[in-house]
């Protein structure tokens, strides 16, 4: 689902319109025009006027639905979670967290607070009904209508099963119990599997016996839930191959060794044959009779006239290894996504046991080795693609699963990140 359009901020939080939002709005309100049309049969309202009563309560039905999704961001903000935005679409609203919250009970407050809110407006809006009707009836119809209406989107919500509060709630007490997010995912994610396929069924049951509208949204909401829960379990996935998965298993060589006596002149050669983008290039290791020395970049050609690219050796111009980002090959590889994102580095440089140089680490390798242990092989174009760009191949969001790992406790260090050791 596209971001859609920003029409303001709420504290900070973007509240964003999904183009899809205009459909069910002209569908509520087409339904609530109906009903008015039926329930207040006989009063003084035109039918100009029910229709714009329909259009209202349409309106501030998503107004309820936009309370709803605050309530979520303003906990979670309240337990040190950014909101990136609130957005509004065909099957109501959504609240798009940076990372879920780091313990059992500040999830349980976060997903709870949408269904209070909720609870607390329909049961205001039903209590305020009578008052209403006597100022006037079509008031009071409205009234009643949106009562009921928040009451049903809050118990709605609370049935077990992700991706509702209710399996929010179901996962939050499981990791609460048990210690583990991810036992807590999987057990709410099993039950909304099973509400998934509940209402697929019952939708089209419903077809079958005439039911129209109502049975095609059921079973619209069973494939969306069907479709958050594969993500849910995708990320579970992605979570066990960053754990599983070490840096070798992913490791390229994007370096060159050359010999400490070379000149310049080399390094100016091997760059005007060097097709990779600017920035990509391989790094350029020293060595000296077979012992590490350092690093070299193309800094020493623009520092140096040209008239001594001949004669100045790279060993007069070198950096140390240790000035490189570097990561032990046994170290898990959400470690180097960690390590990757967090120092905003193009590449790694993996070390052996004994801290010497045995190959370089960057996001297309990485994304490419979790793809492959999840099955998937892509296409030689859409791996240059990525490494053209140095981005996670398919848009692979694995800094935003590492950050939640990390927060969640999920994530399983083994060994800390190495550095070079230049004496051997």
């Amino acid at each position: 689902m596209g971001e859609g359009w920003q029409l303001l901020k709420i504290r900070g939080i973007p509240l964003r319109i999904h183009p899809s939002w205009f459909v069910i709005l002209l569908v509520a309100t087409a339904a609530f025009q109906q009903h008015y049309a039926l329930s207040l049969k006989g009063g003084e309202l035109g039918e100009g006027a029910i229709w714009a009563l329909g259009l209202a309560t349409a309106l501030l039905l998503f107004v309820s639905v936009l309370l709803h999704e605050l309530g979520h961001s303003l906990v979670a903000l309240s337990q040190g979670v950014k909101v990136r935005s609130i957005t509004l679409f065909l099957l109501g609203g959504v609240a798009s967290v940076e990372r879920e919250c780091s313990t059992a009970i500040g999830a349980l407050m976060v997903a709870a607070a949408g269904p209070a809110v909720s609870l607390l407006l329909g049961g205001g809006l039903l209590a305020s009904t009578h008052a209403a009707a006597h100022l006037a009836p079509w008031l009071g119809a409205m009234v009643a209508e949106l009562g009921t209406l928040n009451m049903v989107l809050a118990l709605f919500n609370l049935l077990p099963g992700l991706p509702l509060d209710g399996g929010l709630i179901v996962k939050a007490l499981v990791w609460q119990a048990s210690g583990s997010q991810r036992r807590g995912t999987e057990v709410a994610n099993g039950c909304g599997r099973f509400l998934a396929y509940l209402a697929i069924g019952l939708g089209a049951v419903l077809l079958l016996r005439g039911g129209g509208i109502g049975g095609a949204w059921l079973m619209l909401l069973g494939w969306f839930g069907l479709g958050a829960v594969r993500n849910q379990q995708q990320v579970l996935i992605l979570q066990n191959a960053l754990n599983t998965l070490q840096v070798k298993d992913a490791a390229a060589r994007r370096f060159r060794v050359l010999e400490a006596s070379a000149t310049l002149r080399d390094i100016s050669r091997i760059r005007l044959n060097d097709e990779s983008p600017v920035g990509a290039a391989d790094w350029l290791l020293v060595c000296d009779r077979g012992r590490w020395k350092g690093v070299i970049d193309d800094q020493a050609l623009q520092q140096v006239p040209v008239q001594r690219w001949d004669t100045d050796r790279l060993g007069d111009h070198l950096q140390p290894l240790a000035s490189l980002p570097a990561i032990s090959e046994s170290a898990p590889l959400w470690q180097a996504v960690q390590l990757l994102e967090d120092g905003q580095n193009v590449r790694l440089l993996v070390l052996s046991p004994a801290g010497l140089p045995s190959g370089t680490l960057e996001r297309p390798d990485l994304g490419e080795a979790v793809l492959q242990k999840l099955g998937l092989k892509l296409p030689a174009p859409l791996l240059e693609a990525a490494r053209r760009q140095n981005t996670y191949p398919l848009g692979l969001a694995l800094p935003m699963v590492v950050r939640g790992m990390v927060s969640a406790g999920e994530a399983h260090p083994r060994v800390a990140t190495a550095r070079p050791d230049p004496g051997r």
